[in-house]
């Protein structure tokens, strides 16, 4: 849906939180806790870090104050928003009694609406693709389709490329696209400060006519384009995706594998990050008395040794093993599975890895010497 571009200031942005709580939404958006910039429940535009940014690097992450009453100056913290859309830990059913008096009783299908604050265009892709996944033709995740449904997102632009973002690369930012309800570019010129707006969906439109909106001159949009102009020529990472399906599959012995299991800690780290990593695992507990049970879905990982376990042992044993199977999965196969790549560009697994291990660098080095095999590899 296009549109007028129009303006709001920052208590325009107050009048949009408020509004979406009145109207029933949870509303979730970045906050200032431990350290970090993280995604949690707001009571308001206070509750935004204003005047804070972020300095990342691999294995790298620190909060720095920026000077300026910036709502939205940061890159991406630790959090995504598949936390609240595919939670860490979700109830799939309880049973109750034993045999045949036994009953079980479906999880109910969630009812809480979130309405999400900040969401990137990295992220937005993010969902994109966890859309795909969750709700693609051969099958439906219903809490998940249920979450989704009743979501309204309020995207921004970056006004600031992190040190480990590549989303230009992906061609998923720093301009939020597609899937927003509405969008904003946080500006700031001297005295001023606003924020443009462009809405995405008829909710996007019936909501902004509740609040204190201007139509945008032409110098304002002028200004925002520029932003996110300056924040595409100054990313902290890029990666040439020319070729890149495939080139991976045809380098399964590569040493590249190798070299990297020498630094990797198999600490899951870099997937729990991922805002598109799905991998989970469906575990049974029960009380002391065995007469209530309950089935529940929690986050797994791909580097975890027991996810690949089967009668005999584990399919992939070794650190390398895994980790070229996570990278092959989100830089190749993902294609073949879904009809687009598995990486948006955030930077998340690079940042909080612990000892700054760099997808970027590995799939250039394995392009950089493309064909190069080792002999009696590992599959």
């Amino acid at each position: 849906m296009e549109g007028a571009v129009r303006t709001l200031d920052r208590d325009g942005v107050a009048a949009l939180l408020e509004t979406l709580a009145r109207d029933g939404y949870t509303v979730v958006g970045p906050t200032v806790r431990d350290g970090a910039i993280v995604y949690d429940r707001l009571s308001g535009v206070a509750d935004l870090p204003r005047g804070w940014g972020d300095e990342q690097a691999p294995g790298h992450y620190r909060l720095v104050p920026r000077g300026d009453d910036a709502l939205f100056g940061y890159a991406v913290g630790p959090h995504s928003w598949k936390k609240f859309l595919f939670p860490a830990r979700q109830s799939l059913f309880r049973m109750h009694g034993r045999g045949e008096a036994a009953t079980i009783r479906p999880a109910p299908l969630p009812e809480e609406r979130f309405a999400f604050i900040g969401v990137r265009g990295c992220e937005l892709a993010a969902i994109g693709v966890q859309d795909r996944v969750f709700m693609g033709e051969s099958f439906t995740d219903e809490a998940y389709a249920a979450r989704r449904a009743d979501a309204f997102i309020v995207a921004v632009s970056c006004a600031v490329a992190g040190g480990t973002c590549f989303c230009a690369s992906m061609g998923t930012g720093p301009r939020a696209g597609a899937g927003h309800d509405l969008a904003l570019t946080e500006v700031i010129d001297d005295d001023a400060h606003y924020f443009t707006v462009e809405v995405g969906s008829a909710a996007g439109e019936s909501l902004l006519a509740q609040l204190p909106a201007r139509a945008a001159s032409a110098d304002e949009t002028a200004a925002a384009d520029a932003v996110v102009a300056r924040t595409a020529a100054s990313m902290g990472r890029q990666l040439e995706t020319e070729g890149l399906h495939g080139l991976l599959m045809r380098n399964l012995e590569h040493p590249r594998w190798d070299e990297v299991a020498d630094r990797c800690l198999g600490c899951a780290n870099c997937t729990l990050a991922c805002p598109t990593c799905f991998c989970s695992a469906v575990e049974d507990v029960t009380d002391l008395t065995g007469e209530e049970a309950e089935r529940v879905r929690r986050w797994d990982s791909c580097f975890n040794q027991a996810f690949t376990y089967v009668v005999g042992g584990s399919v992939r044993s070794s650190t390398r093993a895994r980790y070229r199977q996570w990278l092959t999965h989100k830089l190749d196969t993902w294609h073949d599975q879904f009809g687009t790549s598995g990486c948006v560009g955030c930077g998340r697994c690079i940042t909080w890895c612990p000892v700054g291990i760099d997808l970027t660098e590995e799939a250039a080095a394995i392009r950089a010497s493309d064909g190069l095999t080792a002999p009696g590899g590992e599959q």
